[in-house]
């Protein structure tokens, strides 16, 4: 078993036989800065979280099997090198960039955008994939640079704005809104069909407890967002500004006890309501 790539949260390795096996840590990572304090059980419920969206979603994907609790046996794909992000509410960079770009259709002209406010409709948000900091892409920069043909594109537009309403309703059951979310897909080699991949949990998606939701507000996360804004109170968010304008990162924080504690606990919390069982 060779390891092919250590990532930020996963560790992917070879099996030589067409498959690979996905190692899901209890690494964090925030701002594209990676935590060395692990987070207890995160790695269980990320792995046993995708594997419970890939058999609800009812779409072509990876996943082949679970091997203990935190690792996922996969088809080895060529994965495509866009993240496929659908955004259904005005938060996070979507919000950030607003003033600073023209993003249309969001809001109706007579509407004044509100914090954290629902979208008329999801919109696909697509960005670059990398392990350094993405970016925001156009359709028309993917076509020209031949990432994806034009049907392509429009392919993985239209499945994941189906697959984010398709989530969105299995969490509204349980009593929590999906504001974002990430697919990421590939191609089957021998086939060229393309599978939904990598995986599906609250590294990928920013969840919230319906009961609390409130437009206007800065909303309490199910996901590691309650770690972006920790770091964003001490200052580390800055820091991170700071050193980027040299082409540097900074040493991470030491997380507390009682934030890593939190954090953990909200991962499970997520897990048992959404999926209906026990960790």
């Amino acid at each position: 078993m060779k390891l092919l790539r250590r990532g930020k949260v996963k560790d992917i390795y070879d099996l030589e036989n067409g498959n690979i096996l996905l190692h899901f840590s209890d690494r964090i990572s925030a701002f594209d800065i990676k935590m060395t304090t692990p987070i207890p059980k995160k790695g269980e419920v990320l792995c046993k979280f995708g594997e419970f969206w890939f058999n609800s979603l009812d779409t072509s994907h990876h996943m082949i099997e679970l091997q203990d609790k935190d690792k996922m046996i996969a088809k080895n794909m060529d994965m495509i090198p866009i993240e496929c992000i659908v955004r259904g509410y005005f938060y996070g960079s979507l919000l950030e960039r607003y003033n600073k770009e023209t993003i249309h259709c969001i809001f109706p002209n007579t509407v004044e955008p509100v914090t954290a406010a629902k979208l008329i409709e999801p919109i696909f948000d697509p960005t670059t994939k990398s392990e350094e900091h993405d970016k925001p892409i156009t359709e028309s920069e993917v076509v020209s640079s031949r990432l994806l043909s034009k049907k392509e594109f429009d392919y993985l537009k239209e499945t994941s704005i189906t697959l984010y309403k398709k989530m969105s309703i299995i969490a509204d059951r349980a009593g929590f809104i999906i504001a974002d979310v990430k697919f990421e897909f590939g191609r089957e080699p021998k086939t060229g069909e393309i599978l939904l991949g990598d995986s599906l949990g609250p590294d990928e998606y920013r969840l919230w407890l319906r009961s609390d939701y409130l437009p206007g507000n800065i909303q309490e996360s199910y996901d590691k967002q309650l770690l972006r804004d920790w770091l964003i109170k001490i200052g580390f968010k800055n820091k991170i500004d700071r050193f980027a304008e040299e082409g540097k990162k900074p040493d991470p924080p030491i997380l507390s006890p009682e934030l890593v504690d939190k954090l953990s606990n909200r991962y499970v919390v997520a897990y048992e309501k959404i999926t209906g069982r026990k960790l």
